[in-house]
């Protein structure tokens, strides 16, 4: 008889514990999904006018601003409310120079606090990061 109360508290520990790494599974995938957002926010500077527009872009789709042909494939924000980052994955077009027609002017990620870390490098527009959701 105390073989089966022992055998019973055993599974019973081990369905909670099973319930519970599940549980924690669930938690960690729809926390992460929270953070991806489907809207960029850019601002993009033109260095001539010194006038800058915000740019809203839907992720996946491609916008043109004058000279440039802009497209945010990803973003994403941080876990982290007192020091908030900002990623995004950026693709950049100047579509004035015709010899270099699918060459991208910038392709990579972006950082809001870090803009210096891959930077955005064109004569005459600027572009940085501001929000995603």
């Amino acid at each position: 008889m105390k073989k089966n109360i022992r055998l019973g508290k055993i599974e019973l520990k081990l369905l909670f514990f099973v319930f519970f790494l599940s549980f924690n599974f669930y938690n960690n995938l729809s926390s992460n999904s929270d953070l991806e957002g489907a809207i960029t926010e850019i601002k993009v500077l033109d260095k001539i006018s010194s006038k800058n527009i915000l740019v809203k872009l839907k992720n996946g789709d491609e916008i043109r601003h004058k000279d440039l042909s802009i497209r945010s494939m990803k973003c994403r924000n941080s876990k982290f409310d007192d020091n908030p980052e900002i990623t995004a994955y950026i693709q950049v077009k100047d579509l004035s120079k015709k010899s270099n027609d699918d060459v991208f002017v910038f392709n990579g990620w972006m950082f809001s606090s870090s803009p210096s870390i891959t930077p955005f490098d064109h004569p005459v527009y600027d572009i940085w990061l501001v929000k995603c959701y």
